[in-house]
């Protein structure tokens, strides 16, 4: 079936965002399915022709959508992060790239039979790991402690690292090597290193200036950042080629780290096209590929990613962490979180062409090995990183657990049930003594407002993947789930509802109090379960049960049993998962679920 060049657009477009979140859904990294996806739309359906479709402007378009994702990658980015992992970063990314680098090398030339100028070549593309694997299987993953902040700094810094290493291995083959284009190679080795540095940090002030004096209007501050970042990077690679990508990993980095810029906005606007663009260029480019560009491999190749992921990755892991701090479990961790992505696959596919127009023998061979080991590695570490890292100790998959802003009776109580039901809860307040009390009761509590940096410094937030607003401030809630938009979900985030909801205010002056529904998180429990009527409850006497529900004792029975005197907070399913009661959707539990309720005391539990 053929179709239109509108309509193969299109399909790319819906692929790339839908296998996304059909990844989501059924638990799986996203690259699985975005590589399958563009397989089958291209080499076995036929309905997608990248080349055809993109023509000569396919591989200016892929690279300037790597540079976008290396600048939001740099983004994320913060300082204070290195000093947790500082001394294994900068080991990783010295001694593995040159670990790396070789035993590539060498297991090229041995398992796939390529000369050593090839090998070389090949040995540069794959030091990169790519923050458009890693940082998808992070978000899977999310692995507890320095491991994951150590693996998204590693690949977002050693794209550019490993780019500018192929682009000088790629120099010296097309100048037929010697000692002649060995220095030639290190004289552009310098040069690529300085421009990108250079035009970085200059740029990256320039717009830390104009933020801060606010001289760009908000609505254009994430286009003027994303321009400049594109217009660097293009002017790094005329002055070095491809010097591009670390000009915009720097720019990223350096920008993030400014004093006084505010770039939250940007950073949010940044990840939504990664998003994009990550499903975009993986359906792309394996759409590219042909049955017949894999014929000449043979079992070889299967063999080098063998070596690649049983070999290689250990050895630049271990090797570049002796003495670094970090214990045998984020080794391990480590040692299965190498998969490869867009750049190895976009300039592996460049060089090919211009080797083999250049005559340079099996140069054709060049971007399927790289995508043989694209697929194999995420394959291999997208199916194996969750597994291993569970039985490690060290995954954080499921999120299920409560943070809530305050520390009063009720959180107190609600803390304590939800804690004895094996979920994990974090308390803050900004009264000592609530917070106090609340860990003579056993719960996790912190001193601290958590509006402040002190939260995000010193707050393990392992297991916790929800908010739960609690004060009395109708404002404070709402400033908290602003202040917590960016590290959960928006469907997430809970506040009490507020009073004007209940108390029969006229609509005149409810509006007057209302604060707008953007700034606001979902509104828990029920619309009369502001924070005084809570409060009022237990002053009567109501306590939290847990109710398990039956075919005989369903949720009409449960209702007809307790009415008005029960108001019910959470259902359990007989998975365990927690589900939260909420104004905007049905609470509506089944027999097999347990209800977790605020129940007056008079009231006898039913089991």
């Amino acid at each position: 079936m053929e179709l239109s060049p509108t309509s193969q657009l299109g399909l790319v477009a819906a692929l790339g965002v839908g296998s996304q979140w059909l990844a989501t859904r059924l638990r799986l990294p996203s690259i699985l399915l975005l590589l399958l996806v563009g397989f089958a739309v291209g080499p076995v359906l036929g309905w997608l022709d990248p080349d055809e479709l993109m023509g000569p402007m396919l591989f200016p378009l892929v690279s300037l959508s790597v540079g976008t994702i290396l600048l939001e990658g740099g983004l994320s980015l913060r300082r204070s992060e290195l000093t947790e992992i500082g001394p294994a970063f900068s080991r990783l990314l010295t001694i593995g790239v040159a670990v790396t680098w070789t035993l590539s090398s060498v297991a090229a030339h041995w398992t796939l039979g390529f000369s050593w100028p090839l090998s070389t070549l090949i040995g540069a593309l794959l030091v990169v790991t790519g923050p458009t694997v890693t940082l998808p299987l992070l978000n899977f993953v999310r692995p507890k402690g320095p491991v994951g902040s150590l693996v998204k700094w590693e690949g977002i810094v050693n794209d550019p690292i490993g780019a500018v290493l192929a682009v000088l291995v790629f120099g010296w083959i097309s100048a037929g090597g010697g000692k002649a284009a060995t220095g030639d190679a290190f004289i552009e080795l310098f040069a690529a290193g300085a421009v990108g540095v250079v035009i970085g940090l200059a740029v990256a002030e320039g717009l830390a200036v104009v933020l801060r004096r606010h001289l760009i209007p908000d609505y254009l501050q994430s286009a003027v950042v994303l321009m400049t970042g594109l217009t660097a990077f293009a002017l790094s690679n005329e002055l070095a080629h491809e010097s591009g990508l670390l000009t915009v990993t720097v720019l990223g980095i350096s920008l993030a780290n400014a004093k006084g810029a505010r770039i939250e906005h940007i950073v949010e606007f940044k990840e939504n096209l990664r998003v994009v663009l990550i499903g975009t260029l993986f359906v792309l480019l394996a759409a590219r590929l042909r049955f017949d560009d894999f014929a000449p491999l043979g079992w070889g190749s299967v063999g080098f990613l063998a070596l690649l992921i049983l070999v290689v990755r250990p050895l630049a892991v271990w090797l570049s962490c002796i003495g670094t701090g970090l214990n045998w479990r984020e080794k391990v961790f480590l040692s299965v979180m190498a998969p490869r992505g867009i750049v190895a696959a976009a300039i592996s596919s460049l060089f090919a062409i211009e080797l083999s127009h250049a005559g340079v023998d099996r140069a054709r061979e060049l971007a399927p090995v790289v995508f043989v080991v694209i697929v194999g590695t995420v394959v291999v570490y997208g199916l194996l990183a969750a597994p291993i890292a569970r039985k490690l100790g060290i995954a954080d998959m499921e999120r299920g657990g409560l943070l809530l802003l305050g520390s009063h009776p009720f959180a107190r109580q609600l803390g304590v049930t939800l804690t004895k039901l094996g979920v994990p809860v974090i308390l803050i307040d900004t009264n000592r003594t609530q917070v106090a009390t609340a860990r003579l009761d056993g719960l996790k509590a912190y001193h601290a407002n958590a509006l402040s940096e002190y939260v995000d410094q010193r707050v393990p937030f392992d297991g916790i993947g929800r908010l739960l607003a609690l004060t009395p401030n109708d404002e404070v809630n709402s400033l908290a789930v602003a202040r917590f938009a960016g590290r959960f979900e928006r469907s997430g985030l809970y506040q009490l509802p507020p009073e004007w909801l209940s108390d029969g205010e006229p609509q005149s002056e409810a509006a007057r109090n209302r604060i707008t529904q953007e700034m606001q998180g979902r509104l828990l429990f029920a619309p009369q379960a502001n924070f005084w009527e809570l409060d009022s409850r237990l002053v009567q006497g109501a306590r939290m049960r847990v109710t398990p529900l039956t075919e005989d004792f369903d949720f009409a029975s449960y209702k007809e049993h307790h009415g008005d005197r029960a108001l019910p907070l959470f259902r359990i399913d007989r998975n365990g998962e927690l589900f939260v009661a909420s104004v905007d959707v049905p609470f509506d539990p089944r027999p097999g679920d347990q209800v977790v309720a605020l129940v007056l005391e008079s009231d006898t539990e039913v089991t």
